[in-house]
């Protein structure tokens, strides 16, 4: 009994110091994604500035990343600690963006005459315009495992910046047939 109230006192002691875990501040980062925090918006409108789009292209994307985001689904698998530097692992839940990618690169490929101006050359933004779409209907959803590393600095864990594949995985955009 004696341990469990020492415990159970650790734990609120925790609690009101607001020290989280690194678990929770991965639960936190993930959550930004799924309730559009402004620091996940801000991020998300320099990865639509860095496209060629149309000012309606733009919006598209806009529209295909905050529903990503807003449905993305996520299951901590594993916390492991090594002094001060975590790993959790989570599996998330995306829509497969990369299949939608290159189900239009495929049409493409088959149907280029469908991708033309009135001269009959090759119209891109037709083609973009195309791709946006077949993102914005994709319902299938694609798992990935992440593993964020976590480190404590003064009392408060921090995640390292995930990796760039890390980060594909989160758009949906990763490409798995590499795996």
């Amino acid at each position: 009994m004696k341990k469990f109230i020492i415990l159970f006192v650790s734990l609120l002691m925790l609690g009101a110091c607001g020290m989280k875990t690194a678990k929770m501040e991965v639960e936190e980062y993930l959550k930004k994604y799924k309730t559009l925090d402004s620091e996940v918006l801000v991020d998300m409108e320099k990865i639509i500035d860095e496209e060629n789009l149309s000012e309606l292209d733009k919006d598209k994307y806009r529209d295909i990343l905050k529903k990503q985001y807003k449905d993305l689904s996520y299951e901590i698998l594993d916390e492991e600690y090594d002094g001060d530097t975590a790993y959790v692992t989570v599996k998330i839940s995306v829509y497969d963006l990369y299949k939608a990618i290159n189900e239009a690169n495929e049409y493409l490929a088959k149907n280029s005459k469908e991708f033309v101006d009135k001269d009959g050359n090759y119209n891109e933004e037709l083609f973009i315009s195309y791709k946006l779409d077949k993102m914005m209907d994709m319902t299938k959803k694609v798992d990935y495992t992440i593993t964020f590393t976590v480190n404590k600095e003064k009392d408060k864990y921090i995640i390292n910046q995930p990796s760039e594949n890390d980060l594909l995985k989160i758009h949906g955009i990763y490409n798995y047939e590499l795996d």
